[in-house]
């Protein structure tokens, strides 16, 4: 299966680097650009891609409200979106993260972790590391939301015991491997748990999985993997 890519940055070098970088894989086609997050919007709906690589710093719309919108649209419910921006600051990507982005990463990334990260988006895993999304949910996922969003406690109820269980070790931080080996089970066991609550909770991917952990008091700030 060839994944479809859609990259969305206002620097032409860049655009056409990433292109010919993602394009040089057997696995992955690029089908579309966008110099703005406007246009990344409107590329988005029409070509319906698998994965938009966006940049935030953006003319007009930027890549943080371009990703909210598409996030919002029931019909690109597929869609997954990987942030790749000069500016890795930790309100940035807890932004990211709240608009509905499935990973975050630095454009100093190497070349094959680029492949990789689209690979993973696509596979609806998020990419942040385990330190990252600790520190991430810590110091802001975990602050009061003021967007109105319902996360009470009792949205939980859907999800069985184990299932809750999984949920609250993938917010720590944990891989499915690492959580397959604690929990000693095989990492394709601990994967369909996670997607079946994903599917119950109404989750994008993991890192909303991370955010509704928290916001539901599943996990206390003050966890962390070990």
């Amino acid at each position: 299966m060839t994944l479809r890519v859609l990259l969305a940055d206002d620097q032409a070098l860049l655009r056409g680097a990433f292109r010919m970088l993602l394009d040089s894989a057997d696995d992955l086609t690029v089908v579309g650009e966008a110099a703005d997050g406007a246009e990344a919007v409107r590329l988005t709906r029409a070509l319906r891609p698998d994965v938009v690589v966006m940049d935030i710093s953006m003319p007009d719309v930027d890549g943080l409200d371009a990703t909210a919108r598409i996030c919002a649209d029931p019909e690109l419910h597929a869609v997954r979106i990987l942030i790749l921006t000069t500016y890795e600051t930790d309100e940035y990507v807890a932004q990211a993260l709240r608009a509905g982005a499935g990973g975050f990463i630095g454009k100093g990334i190497g070349a094959e972790d680029l492949l990789a990260a689209v690979r993973t988006i696509a596979d609806g895993d998020t990419l942040l590391s385990p330190a990252a999304t600790r520190s991430l949910v810590t110091r802001f996922l975990a602050a009061p939301d003021r967007s109105g969003s319902p996360h009470h406690p009792d949205r939980l109820a859907v999800l069985t015991p184990r299932e809750r269980e999984m949920v609250a070790l993938v917010a720590t931080g944990l891989s499915n491997q690492e959580i397959a080996e604690r929990m000693f089970l095989s990492p394709f066991t601990v994967r369909a748990h996670v997607q079946r609550a994903m599917t119950k909770l109404d989750a994008r991917d993991r890192a909303q999985l991370v955010v509704i952990a928290y916001r539901t008091g599943l996990v206390d700030p003050g966890d962390t993997a070990s």
